[in-house]
């Protein structure tokens, strides 16, 4: 009880300094006195009032933002630390999230009451929460100093975040450069030391899995969800179809295949001398560089695969970064057996995921991606409030998938 009201005393002080600031100009606005906030909150107070309305009620969106998170290099370790995360928000009743280096959330999840709190104020994938967009916040001020900061109460500008106390830590490249910040929010009177010392160890172990990862492949990505890709440092290498199902399965399966089981794999029954693979896995070693082993089809190093992130977030029970990863079928245009067999795999696990989820946000998004399923755009109408605008959106999917 004495926690709770040394919190509420300094939340009232910070109430009244925020108010009394708001009245005054940027030139008269005093430091240093009862009035005002700690220095680094003054300044960043003074720059936000230049864009920021301290009575907008939620943050702006930013635009495609599966794709970005689809690209992002956080994404791997992000979702490798996804337990870790959810059983911290679940446990403490925190909502975390991770952003870009532009304070654009690319992936959140919050406990039963912050969710619904992020869900009011767009602190959410795609909410922009950088200075200029949403003034002054922990996750404002970490992209600016590239340091670790908690901002308190009425220390946000915005007055919808009065409510709210946020922790929260840079994430950096091996070379340095700021790639964005993880962050740990929950109400004002949850305020504790101890979730500082959480965020920077988070924040750590994230850039600790992500320059192994990088040490191993640096810059190549393999996008093989609703379409097929591959990029080096965001440079297109331009492989045929053959290939990309060749490593889509190698990504797929680390373990690696023999001749025989990769052959049957892309073949099937076909009557295709051997000698077609490994010709095949020839010119795939001249565009990778080398990264196949000859005894077993192996890849040397990971690739970056947002399809074995998908397996990977399946087999972890995170639905949500399932549903997020999850952009369409496997190279829908190959009829190869083992990439078929994949597929279904895939699918039959995100969509029995989200028809077990209660999670309305999972079959909404899932729902973009298979308009003819009448299950689903049901499951969608059942979990949404009769209110619920979005109402109108699957019922419209419902219609079309019912249609003969």
């Amino acid at each position: 009880m004495a926690h709770r009201r040394i919190l509420s005393q300094q939340r009232a002080a910070l109430e009244d300094a925020w108010a009394r600031w708001l009245t005054r100009t940027a030139d008269d606005a005093p430091t240093g006195d009862a009035a005002s906030p700690r220095g680094e909150v003054a300044r960043s107070w003074q720059r936000s009032l230049r864009t920021v309305d301290p009575a907008r009620d939620c943050a702006p969106s930013s635009g495609d933002i599966e794709a970005r998170w689809a690209e992002s290099a956080l994404r791997a370790p992000v979702t490798e630390l996804t337990g870790e995360l959810r059983s911290i928000a679940d446990d403490a009743d925190f909502v975390a999230a991770v952003t870009d280096e532009t304070g654009t959330i690319l992936w959140s999840y919050g406990g039963r009451v912050m969710r619904r709190r992020a869900e009011r104020v767009n602190f959410a994938p795609g909410g922009r929460w950088d200075e200029p967009h949403m003034g002054t916040n922990a996750l404002s001020l970490a992209l600016r100093t590239d340091q670790p900061h908690t901002v308190f109460s009425a220390e946000h500008l915005v007055a919808a975040l009065h409510g709210w106390v946020c922790y929260c830590a840079p994430i950096r490249a091996a070379d340095g450069r700021q790639l964005g910040v993880l962050d740990l929010s929950t109400t004002w009177d949850r305020s504790h030391p101890l979730a500082m010392s959480t965020v920077r160890t988070l924040a750590t172990a994230i850039e600790s899995k992500l320059h192994n990862r990088g040490a191993a492949t640096p810059g190549v990505r393999l996008s093989c969800l609703g379409a097929g890709r591959l990029t080096r440092d965001g440079a297109p290498i331009r492989l045929r179809p053959r290939h990309l199902e060749i490593l889509t399965l190698l990504a797929l399966e680390p373990e690696g295949y023999t001749h025989e089981r990769l052959h049957f794999a892309i073949y099937g029954d076909r009557p295709v001398g051997s000698s077609t693979l490994k010709s095949e896995m020839s010119y795939l070693r001249r565009a990778t560089g080398g990264e196949i082993t000859n005894r077993v089809y192996q890849l040397v190093s990971p690739i970056s695969c947002d399809a074995a992130e998908l397996a990977a977030a399946l087999a972890a029970g995170d639905t949500a970064t399932a549903v997020r990863l999850y952009r369409g079928p496997l190279l829908p245009g190959s009829e190869t057996p083992g990439i078929v067999a994949w597929r279904q795999f895939l699918e039959v696990g995100v969509r029995t995921a989200v028809l077990s989820s209660g999670e309305v946000e999972h079959a909404l998004r899932y729902g973009e991606h298979a308009p003819d399923d009448v299950e689903v755009h049901e499951h969608t109408l059942r979990l949404l409030p009769n209110h619920d605008a979005r109402r109108a959106v699957a019922a419209a999917r419902l219609h079309h998938a019912s249609r003969d």
